[in-house]
């Protein structure tokens, strides 16, 4: 399957690629439509379209009320305080 620009493919990912690359880059892209092809073969009717294989859990924790750190704790290791407050650089004029 050979149907498609290498480089303007290329061009879209906005790499620059030597006659060689261009070569075998092409080659392999072409083996993967190439796969996409014979997937497209496979019957499929039935089976419900998924985002995955198998379905996810969310693993976090349960969202219960804790006591919060103690301020002074919280403000132990800070580089720069001021006011009970973390003393950050300005990033934004």
């Amino acid at each position: 399957m050979s149907d498609f620009n290498i480089q303007y493919v290329a061009r879209l990912a906005r790499i620059s690629l030597t006659p060689e690359e261009e070569a075998r880059l092409g080659s392999q892209l072409g083996n993967i439509l190439g796969y996409i092809e014979k997937l497209k073969e496979v019957d499929v009717h039935g089976v419900e379209p998924t985002a995955h294989a198998f379905p996810l859990v969310n693993v976090t924790r349960p969202d219960v009320i804790e006591p919060s750190l103690p301020h002074e704790e919280a403000l132990r290791n800070a580089p720069a305080k001021a006011g009970g407050l973390f003393v950050v650089p300005k990033i934004v004029e």
